[in-house]
């Protein structure tokens, strides 16, 4: 399977799984908040794992974090793409690695394809911004869809489902078709089931364990496992 990123890059992941790099240029990401805030500590913090193996660069400018890790504070426009835009423009000069903008606003999306990124990672599958779609569409970029029951602050408030499977893989392939239909070539399409975001251990579970049902869409399937809850309450940790 090729993954059309743009005229320029593409990944093949016909042969094995490929590794996205999460960067979070936050002062509140659950994970690594605050870290790396200021630009040339995020841009060597990116490099530094592109020489550990990452294939994908992605840069967040505001924390999806659920409530359990404290309030989320929503930045303006202005300051996500104070975050973003240096890191992302300062990379695209510095690496040909595919950079992934992870935003649910289409202004910081435009700026940051202008800057230099290939994707935009939207958790909210282009819901939450209207005009997300004609960004994406007009730069003729690639964007991860992302599965999710309501916003940051309500998600883990509603986990139960009478078929996960079947709600998350059917509200995929709807925004799949809605994107084609709106200009985006498929081929420059991902999904993610998005662990974490509206489900419970086991739903998360049995999302990984039936992957199949949605690379059955034909598209790449991103899945964000990494320090999730579900792990290490599942080890007791």
């Amino acid at each position: 399977m090729i993954w059309q990123l743009s005229d320029a890059r593409r990944l093949d992941l016909s042969e094995r799984t490929h590794v996205m790099g999460i960067l979070n240029v936050t002062p509140d990401s659950f994970y690594d908040g605050g870290h790396y805030q200021h630009t040339d500590q995020a841009i060597e913090r990116a490099l530094a794992m592109v020489a550990e193996g990452a294939d994908i660069l992605d840069v967040g400018g505001q924390s999806s974090r659920p409530p359990m890790y404290g309030d989320l504070v929503e930045v303006s426009v202005t300051e996500e793409c104070s975050r973003v835009l240096p890191v992302v423009e300062g990379l695209r000069h510095r690496t040909d690695t595919p950079i992934s903008v992870d935003t649910t606003r289409a202004e910081v999306a435009r700026l940051a394809l202008e800057a230099g990124a290939d994707i935009v990672n939207d958790i909210s599958a282009f819901t939450d911004d209207p005009g997300m779609l004609d960004v994406v569409a007009s730069a003729d970029a690639a964007a991860v869809l992302m599965h999710r029951r309501g916003g940051s602050d309500v998600m883990q408030e509603n986990t139960h489902y009478e078929d996960i499977l079947g709600e998350v893989e059917g509200f995929l392939s709807d925004r799949v078709d809605i994107a084609v239909a709106g200009g985006i070539a498929r081929q420059r399409l991902a999904v993610d089931p998005g662990l974490g975001f509206g489900k419970n251990t086991a739903g998360n579970f049995s999302l990984i364990r039936n992957v199949g049902v949605f690379t059955a869409l034909g598209l790449p399937v991103v899945i964000g496992a990494s320090r999730k809850s579900f792990i290490w309450k599942s080890l007791g940790l």
